[in-house]
Order: structure tokens, then sequence, then C-alpha cells
């Protein structure tokens, strides 16, 4: 196996590569830009009989020494790593896949079985196992006491599942302070208690009187402030952290295998037949996809699976990036069922145009100009345009697909009463499902696959799943989908900050107030 010697520069410049452990600690780059590897790797030969049985474990090692060199982490060490960060899950097989229909070959790809119910668990527990990998390091044989000793102040943003996920990814981590914004009343009763109850003295969450987008603005002007930044050793959970996007990789090379595994001709007979459809909130999950098809994974179709914010859907069609669906709506965040994916802007997308860029410039120099030439326009005017050649790469990269409230439980109870009887869907793995449905119907091949990304349980979103299914022959939600420990987080001691507006000095004062306290 050929060990990567990978470095990373940023979406917005290319005049910098930086380490692998320099990119994770840094999180957002300097000029604004996401760090993106110098190249993507290319897979063994042989990969599709080498790795056909390998546990998700072991695709996890040999994927990620892909872009991790044996000098910044040594082979044992990314191991034990890997090890420690899936011993926590509930399936042996980390993200199981499960056919929901033979007749259509309709695929869930569970990411739900890590200590918060949802898919970010997968990354987050890699990354918080990393942030202490690299800070022992760093502090070895340095006394506690010891002013120069190395610390990070994680902050990040969360619509719902990051919050939790990095918490319990980062909870009691030597070196590390942990602060999650959220908008208040936007996510669920059963995520805010989830983040709430960890009572853990280096865990901070901060309600935020606003949107998602009020909160992840907030977390890259915090990133911009570069005095704050080098005082306080900012760092990055949310997925503009590249360490979010590579760890997702390996659940995609984990289904197609798993996949084959159940089919004649193995894998194949699934090369270039097999699609995922992927609930987007922030693009990180389905860019992840992209790029294990880089790779060589024979995907055949990615598709953007939206709810109403459904900005990613509107620029596949028109090629405008826009805050606005329309000169009259203005920027609007919906408030809707699912609301992980009630984001008006797509961070990790910057990261995807990045390479389209790249389709129509002669140099990595002129793609990074032309980023940061959408990037400000998009800050200036609330949207910007791509010519004609980066839309039709996107295109070819990727379909898209919109689905209503009233489509999302539609599909549950569609699921629950037809399609798969008595299995029962959260409503961000609905919007997913009901792409995939439209994808089957547009398919003509009928030995293709079509696999729904499921990415949280549905007992965090009793609402939608209520509304669903309420009145049908034999469903209780809290006897057939709520978890025991979720029974229990109503009663737990909860803590939790609270800012009346979207403020950056509000927020500042707020972590420099909760540091002093940690100290």
């Amino acid at each position: 196996m050929v060990v990567a010697s990978q470095q990373y520069f940023s979406t917005r410049s290319s005049d910098k590569a930086i380490s692998f452990e320099e990119a994770i600690m840094t999180g957002l780059a300097p000029d604004g830009g996401l760090y993106i590897p110098t190249a993507i790797p290319t897979l063994p030969e042989d990969f599709l009989t080498k790795w056909a049985n390998l546990s998700f474990q072991e695709l996890a090692f040999e994927i990620l020494s892909l872009y991790i060199s044996r000098q910044e982490i040594p082979a044992d060490n990314l191991k034990e790593i890997i090890e420690k960060s899936y011993s926590t899950f509930r399936s042996k097989d980390i993200t199981p896949t499960t056919t929901l229909n033979k007749d259509i070959n309709l695929h869930l790809l569970e990411l739900f079985h890590g200590p918060t119910y949802a898919f970010k668990d997968v990354a987050l527990q890699f990354v918080g196992n990393l942030f202490d990998f690299f800070l022992t390091r760093r502090n070895e044989g340095k006394a506690p006491t010891d002013p120069s000793r190395e610390t990070i102040t994680v902050v990040g943003a969360t619509s719902g599942d990051t919050g939790s996920a990095a918490i319990y990814g980062l909870r009691n981590k030597k070196n590390v302070s942990v602060f999650i914004l959220f908008p208040t009343g936007r996510v669920s009763p059963i995520q805010e208690a989830q983040m709430t109850s960890v009572l853990d003295p280096n865990i901070h969450t901060i309600s935020v009187k606003g949107t998602f987008d009020d909160c992840q603005d907030l977390v890259k002007q915090v990133f911009g402030d570069k005095a704050f930044n080098d005082k306080y050793h900012v760092g990055a959970v949310n997925s503009i952290n590249w360490a979010r996007i590579l760890a997702q990789i390996t659940y995609y090379f984990h289904s197609f295998f798993t996949l084959a595994r159940k089919i004649e001709g193995g894998a194949q007979a699934l090369a270039d037949k097999i699609n995922y459809i992927v609930p987007t909130g922030n693009f990180g999950d389905i860019l992840a996809g992209f790029y294990a098809k880089q790779m060589g994974l024979p995907i055949n179709k990615l598709t953007v699976a939206t709810n109403s914010n459904d900005i990613l859907h509107r620029f596949l069609q028109s090629g405008v990036y826009s805050k606005s669906a329309s000169a009259e709506a203005g920027p609007v965040v919906h408030a809707t069922l699912s609301p992980a994916m009630d984001i008006l802007v797509s961070s990790n997308f910057e990261r995807y145009l990045w390479y389209a860029a790249r389709t129509t410039t002669d140099s990595n120099e002129e793609a990074g100009q032309l980023v940061n030439q959408w990037m400000t326009d998009l800050k200036a005017t609330g949207k910007f345009s791509v010519s004609e050649k980066v839309l039709a790469t996107a295109r070819l990269q990727f379909s898209s697909e919109r689905a209503s409230d009233e489509e999302t439980t539609a599909t549950i109870k569609k699921v629950y009463t037809e399609i798969s009887p008595k299995y029962i869907l959260d409503p961000h793995t609905s919007v997913a499902v009901f792409g995939a449905l439209n994808v089957i119907e547009k398919t003509d091949a009928a030995d293709h696959h079509h696999v729904a990304l499921s990415t949280a349980h549905p007992a965090k979103f009793a609402d939608a799943v209520d509304l669903a299914l309420e009145g049908q022959e034999g469903y209780n939600f809290e006897n057939d989908v709520l978890p025991q420990e979720f029974k229990e987080l109503p009663g737990r001691e909860k803590k939790n900050l609270f800012a009346d507006k979207p403020d950056l000095e509000l927020i500042k004062s707020i972590i420099v107030d909760e540091l002093k306290k940690e100290n």
C-alpha cells in the first residue's frame, strides 16, 4: 500500500500547503476558505477484491491512510484511534445497510447507531480522538501548570445533531473546551436535551436567539477574529473541519461492499449500478460521497435531497446560488419537519465549488480566485452565478430532488404501511427516501440499486413521526420508537447559556467568562 504524503490548502488560495494536523487543529483557513487535499488519492487497482470483506474499522484504516501520512500518525496509532472511535457504536457493523424493499432495490444506509443516534457520530467520535491524540503529543512532558501547554477552544454551530455529537465526542477530553451554538427553539426537544444534559466542565451550550445561519455566521466570525483566535486557539468541529468529511467517506465504501456481498456477481456486478440519495443541509455528507467517487468507488449517481430550504436544488437547476428563492421572497430559512436541513447557505458546498472551478481554469490559484470571488459576491449580494461549464460539471456529478413537509410525512407513512411494513423513518431520512423513489421512477435499469442515507433515529423527531403515523394500527411512539435513554433525558439536570441576539461580541464575552470558570 502506498502511504500518503498528503497536504492541504485553502479553497480560496493555494499558496500555502499545510499538514493534516494543522488543517484539523485550525479548522478554517486564515483567508476564510476551507481546507481540501492537494490531490484526491486513487485507490489500489485491486481494491474491489482486496477490500471486499473488510470490516468498517479496517476500511476506515485503508481510506484514512490515503489522506494521512505515517509521519503524522503512525499506523498503530491510527488503528488505535479508529478502534476507540467506533467502540461506542451499538451496531457491530457501525453503519449497517438494510434493504427496505427488494422489488425496487431500495436500501437504507443506517448512520444512527452511535452514542447520540445521529450520523454525525461517525465523524465526531473520530474528530474528538484526533484532537486528544494531537494535544497529548504536543503536551508530552509538560506539567499541568506549564503555561506552554497547548489547549483548544472548540466553537461550533448546530442545527440539531452536530452539537450533541460534538459534545459526546469531546466531553471530558483534556485541554479541550467546547462551545456549541444552537438557534433557540429551532432544534428538537430531544436534541436540545442531549446537549444541555451533559454537565462535564469543559462542555458549554449557547442558545442563540436567531437561525442556524446566524449561529454558523457567528462561528465564522469567531474564526475570522485573529486576535481572539490566537489567544484562545479556536478549533472547529462543524463540517468545515476536513476530518469530518474524511471520516464520512468510509461508510460509502462500507455500504457498497455490504450490498456487493448480497448480490450475484458481487462488487463487479454492482459497479456503476449503485445510486446514493443524501438528505442535504450543509453538503458535508454528500461531499464525502463525491470524494469516494473521485477516488474510484464506482458510484453511478449522487443525488442531493433537500427540503423546502432548497438552495442546492435551485442551483443545480439554474446555476445561480442564491439565499432567496425569488426577488420578492428575500433570504428566508423555512422551519420544516426536518430541522437539521433548515440551512440557507451550505458551507461545505464551497469545497465542491473549488473542484468545479478547477475544470474551467488553468491552475489551482485561478480556481481559488474564482471561489473567492463567488464567496465575496455571496456575502455582498446574497448570491452568485457560475458559468455554463461549471453548471454542466455540477450536473454531471449530482442530480437533485426536493421534498415538502407534506411529502416528507407521506413518505414516512408509505414506508411504514407499504414499502417496508413497520419500518419507521425519521423526517430527514424520509426526504432522502422520497428522493430515492423519484430516482427509481426515472431509472430504466432494473439491476440498479438505490441507497438512501438514514441520518438520524426517528426518536429524535417525535412531532414529525407522530404527524405521519398517528392512528396507524399498532403504532405507538413510546413503545416502538423511543429508546430507554431518551425516556430518561427530560428528568436529567441541565445547563445552558443564552444569547439574546446573534452578536459576535456577546458570544466572545460568554466564551471568555466560561473559560475563566474552567480555570
